[in-house]
């Protein structure tokens, strides 16, 4: 079985994770190693305005963000260090950089010296001279160059320390990923994820240090996500615009949140709004549906025998549907024409289990198990695959409600007025019921045996999504 190594912070744990589904169904092991900084600047001030130890603050939304990597499917990592549990690396490597004469101390603090690294911005294309003080470097005037950042800074007080050799201090932000990614994968690894705005300077400032620290060290791939936007406008805290997992979560389910996330490739910007949500909910329903519908089919003709011969018609649509995954995940992963490509075998099994032309293919039961069995495949490595279809459709149609601000007993009565008005030829009043919860996400559905609801795309947010 061939290896592959994975670093990343937290914040890229949705591509990675996918990333390391997908090798391991290729068959290699992989070590996939997601870190967190536990302690820095920002933690260290808002744990002050909290008045809170910043360890135990930054621990409490670590849980936290396990906890919502779990509920949209992320794979766990296979270890998860903490800046506070690794310092005695991170003065080791610092030591080694130091001695290999690539680093300065000034009263204290240690800082990087770029000028001792000529390859400095070969991640970022960016050149030294177009690094001034003040963007994205910290303005510190006793540094040899406006560039130069911190490995070890000197204790301050209200800041929580580490005794070293330089004195008591912490860790400057760039040398943590570094020194444990080496802890872990050694100073040679395979892939190295982040979100677009750490390839400078984090990425860059690792790459220097690392490469300080011994000349051997290596990533073989950089991958970045894109931003996430809102209506087209760049999320942040400061406009207002800002969500997260939990609040979405909240209305809407976490598969139809990971399918949606999955709908752009990583590296491109991921325009977050409600019609998006609303189109990736009722995608998921369709899918969940169709494999309910599909394992109905099943235990009812369970008894009958099949076999291995499948249609030629069923076999080229599988063989299309496996080759388009594999080419599109295998470059660089493509998890946008994957979904897109689910298209064509859930027709056909919604074609072979309701129209009267599928009812009567010759080896329908075979053709459905072969179809069902390749989409659980790659809904499987997708991450995409629940438990339960029941549950998973019971739980969509609860976020529907709660979207709609109705109760299920509520929508029973409606269709209950509906069916009557239908009887008595009042067709104005039943089309207006239908449109009326059409317009809040709900879709009645009329067939041989009553009338049935399930969760749609509100009418007000078609027209959004179409454009």
């Amino acid at each position: 079985m061939t290896s592959a190594t994975l670093a990343m912070p937290a914040s890229t744990s949705h591509s990675m994770s996918s990333a390391g589904r997908y090798l391991r169904h290729l068959n290699y092991e992989v070590c996939y190693v997601r870190n967190f900084t536990d302690v820095d600047d920002k933690i260290i001030v808002r744990a002050n305005e909290l008045g809170e130890d910043p360890l135990s603050l930054s621990s409490r939304y670590c849980s936290e963000f396990q906890s919502d990597m779990a509920h949209i499917h992320c794979q766990p990592p296979s270890v998860e260090p903490r800046v506070s549990d690794h310092i005695p690396q991170i003065i080791d490597m610092i030591k080694q950089i130091l001695d290999n004469g690539c680093a300065y101390r000034i009263d204290g603090d240690i800082y990087f010296s770029v000028d001792k690294f000529p390859d400095y911005g070969r991640l970022s294309g960016r050149k030294l001279e177009d690094n001034r003080a003040g963007e994205r470097v910290a303005v510190d005037s006793r540094k040899q160059n406006p560039a130069d950042f911190a490995l070890w800074k000197s204790a301050k007080a209200g800041e929580p320390y580490w005794e070293s050799p330089w004195g008591p201090g912490r860790p400057g932000w760039h040398i943590e990923c570094s020194a444990m990614s080496a802890a872990y994968l050694g100073h040679s690894f395979d892939i190295h994820g982040g979100g677009m705005d750490l390839i400078f300077p984090h990425h860059e400032n690792e790459i220097a240090q690392s490469c300080a620290a011994c000349n051997k060290s290596s990533v073989s791939y950089w991958v970045h996500n894109g931003f996430v936007t809102v209506d087209s406008e760049k999320m942040s805290k400061s406009l207002g615009n800002f969500f997260t997992i939990r609040q979405v979560i909240d209305l809407y389910h976490p598969l139809a949140l990971r399918l949606f996330l999955m709908g752009t490739h990583y590296r491109s910007p991921i325009n977050y709004s409600n019609a998006q949500l609303e189109s990736a909910s009722d995608r998921v329903f369709y899918i969940y549906q169709t494999l309910r519908d599909c394992e109905d089919h099943f235990s009812q003709h369970h008894e009958e025998s099949t076999n291995d011969l499948i249609p030629h018609d069923t076999m080229n649509c599988i063989n299309r549907f496996c080759c388009e995954f594999k080419a599109s995940m295998s470059d660089d992963l493509h998890t946008p024409v994957v979904l897109a490509a689910l298209s064509e075998p859930l027709k056909t099994i919604n074609d072979l289990l309701h129209t009267r032309k599928g009812k009567k293919q010759e080896r329908r039961l075979e053709s459905l198990l072969a179809l069902e069995k390749e989409i659980r495949g790659v809904l499987t490595i997708l991450g995409l695959m629940p438990s339960s279809y029941t549950e998973v459709l019971q739980q969509l149609r609860e976020k529907a409600l709660k979207r709609a601000r109705l109760m299920e007993d509520q929508v029973l009565q409606k269709i209950e007025e509906r069916t009557l008005a239908r009887k008595n030829k009042e067709y104005e009043k039943s089309d207006s019921i239908r449109k009326e919860l059409a317009a809040v996400g709900i879709a009645l559905m009329d067939g041989p045996d009553g009338t049935t609801w399930r969760p749609s795309l509100p009418v007000e947010l078609q027209e959004q999504v179409a454009i």
